[in-house]
């Protein structure tokens, strides 16, 4: 089976983010794929990588779990929305204390950093309240989406990674975040087909 896991990085669980997290998991789960999740805002945490780097914090269980969660799977489904141009605080503080050297990424003996999440795809899906797709790339150079895709994701090693917009929210009647929904469902079926290797 297809190992995924879904990290939503909404604080709210009755999120419009927390919905399209839950008809991901349900489909990709009816297409055969085994799906953990990890709902941010749910783990019992201390965001505040209060020593830098200096001094290392003891990790919580939560954050040991959902590491074990990332480390275990082949493919991440990142959802949450934009604030303030970029992830909710809870969801930074998340990368502040889980991904740490040793752990997500390491030095090699040339002293370049190594990502260590490597053979692994993702989906970054972001929500926005207010901003449209246009305004976002061209005004804000899409940001959230660097800030995540570029300067945590890849860097640590994952490849592979696709991106989806949804936004205005405020625009979208009941209809259009229906389809949404069906949309993530339609998502997870492609997500959770086994690539074949053929060896010659």
């Amino acid at each position: 089976m297809k190992k995924i896991v879904v990290i939503n990085g909404h604080p709210d669980k009755e999120s419009f983010n927390a919905a399209l997290a839950h008809a991901y998991i349900s489909s990709a789960v009816n297409s055969g794929a085994e799906v953990r999740y990890i709902a941010i805002g749910e783990l019992n945490f201390n965001p505040n990588l209060q020593f830098g780097y200096r001094q290392r914090m003891e990790l919580e269980p939560d954050l040991l779990k959902a590491l074990e969660d990332i480390l275990w799977s082949e493919h991440q489904v990142w959802i949450h929305p934009i604030w303030w141009l970029g992830m909710p605080a809870v969801m930074k503080g998340f990368f502040d204390r889980a991904f740490l050297p040793g752990i997500t990424f390491k030095r090699n003996k040339k002293g370049e950093s190594e990502g260590l999440l490597n053979v692994k795809s993702a989906r970054i899906i972001t929500t926005a309240g207010d901003v449209s797709l246009k305004l976002y790339e061209e005004e804000y150079q899409s940001s959230g989406l660097i800030q995540l895709q570029k300067g945590i994701l890849e860097y640590c090693g994952v490849s592979s990674i696709e991106n989806h917009f949804i936004g205005p929210l405020y625009e979208l009647d009941v209809n259009d975040l229906k389809r949404w929904l069906n949309t993530m469902k339609e998502i997870a079926i492609a997500d959770s087909v086994l690539q074949e290797t053929i060896s010659n």
